[in-house]
């Protein structure tokens, strides 16, 4: 690029860009579950396709898309570490999806249009065996529901389907199960002392407060990357080496298995510096679930923003300019796409580090603390803004050449206009 050209201003990463809808909007409602003291015993997550107070659609494309904001955005930010009730369909749970969720955390919440097949039952036998918790919500009494009563630690029985005495004869055949009776659809300060009196101990309904409804900038996906990946997903085994290349290619994948890596659900602390690492950390089959919520909850989105291409000729640039600074060519990658989570996501550089597992000093980078790691970062970000003179600051101060250094801005270019199509 010739430095006596303006960039166009369109594709700088200003501030007051990343304050617009860069990302799709997630929308993701909690509802509490009260005790008779009036504490918080924990919270129903719902799915949300706006920001109607109401769910419709499909359960399983609910389910996934649940699953995939807990990976993204962490189920102890909507739970504050109580327990997380998330309704599951019998698909997700047959695919063993649900196993991305730390089950300390977890009630796996199944209603009243399950099927309780073979399958479904011996499911939720290896759920609760691994630590989970299950509910079933909107009870209603089928012989064929006999098992799974037996492993329920919640019946949630709907005040507003049911009349007392249909309550009376549920409550008598629960006799003898250990599961917590959960009163929901309580609109009335009657409702409440009425399932008090019923025997209830927790208590879910608009008598107590509506759900309250959350949004969340998502990272946007690289969709052809996306057909690639699934045609490797399920080879036995995984070709670690070519699938770490391809996810690199998505900042989205990217970020969810980073996230994945640094939450509770493996309570590790381990620095991350490569995508093949933390393949290799979640293990194959997790991955394959994660990549697989991932993909199939952006079939229906829109198409992602020019700042997406960015994220890449930075996390491509810093990658090949490596070497010149002594550094790992797979860390500076990943510092370049991290950069601009923020103007992705919506949320400040400070929360970002905060979720993944990066290296003191590559967190210090992002910070913007001026080390080693930060060098050619630094340079890049002066040159996508024209600062000229900073950029010669830069190579002076470090003896980079700057023919070297441009040279790899450019093949970073050409690297995503060809392989990179979104």
């Amino acid at each position: 690029m010739d430095r006596n050209h303006k960039p166009n201003d369109t594709h700088l990463p200003f501030e007051a860009e990343a304050q617009e809808p860069l990302g799709e909007i997630r929308y993701l409602a909690r509802h509490p579950l009260l005790r008779l003291n009036g504490r918080v015993h924990g919270y129903e997550l719902l799915f949300r396709h706006g920001r109607e107070p109401a769910f419709k659609g499909d359960n399983n494309e609910a389910t996934r898309t649940i699953l995939d904001d807990m990976v993204l955005f962490g189920i102890d930010r909507f739970t504050g570490g109580l327990p997380a009730f998330v309704n599951c369909s019998a698909e997700s749970i047959a695919e063993q999806l649900v196993d991305i969720l730390p089950p300390e955390m977890t009630v796996i919440e199944l209603n009243e249009t399950i099927d309780p097949t073979p399958k479904l039952i011996a499911s939720c036998r290896r759920l609760k065996s691994m630590g989970y918790r299950l509910a079933l919500d909107n009870f209603v009494w089928d012989p064929g529901v006999e098992p799974l009563v037996e492993l329920a630690d919640y019946v949630k029985i709907n005040f507003l389907k049911t009349s007392a005495a249909a309550r009376k004869g549920l409550i008598h055949r629960l006799r003898g199960n250990s599961g917590t009776l959960v009163a929901t659809r309580v609109e009335t300060q009657e409702d409440y002392r009425r399932a008090a009196k019923e025997g209830f101990t927790l208590f879910q309904g608009f008598y107590f407060c509506l759900p309250e409804l959350f949004s969340n900038a998502k990272v946007p996906a690289n969709r052809l990357i996306h057909f690639h990946i699934l045609q490797h997903l399920y080879r036995n085994p995984i070709d670690l080496l070519q699938v770490s290349k391809l996810v690199m290619r998505d900042a989205s994948l990217t970020y969810r298995l980073l996230r994945l890596v640094n939450s509770p659900v493996y309570a590790i602390r381990q620095e991350v510096n490569s995508i093949e690492l933390a393949i290799m950390i979640v293990g194959e089959d997790i991955f394959r679930r994660i990549a697989t919520l991932a993909i199939l909850s952006e079939l229906n989105a829109g198409h992602p923003p020019e700042i997406l291409h960015m994220a890449f000729v930075r996390a491509r640039f810093c990658e090949l300019a490596a070497p010149v600074a002594d550094l790992s060519p797979s860390e500076q990658y990943l510092l370049g796409m991290i950069s601009l989570m923020p103007a992705m996501l919506r949320v400040p550089m400070e929360t970002v580090v905060a979720q993944l597992p990066l290296r003191h000093e590559i967190r210090q980078a992002l910070l913007g603390t001026s080390n080693p790691e930060r060098r050619l970062l630094s340079w890049l970000e002066f040159h996508e803004r024209g600062v000229w003179a900073s950029c010669d600051a830069i190579e002076q101060a470090h003896g980079f050449n700057q023919q070297d250094l441009q040279k790899h801005f450019n093949a970073a270019v050409l690297w995503d206009s060809d392989s990179v199509p979104i």
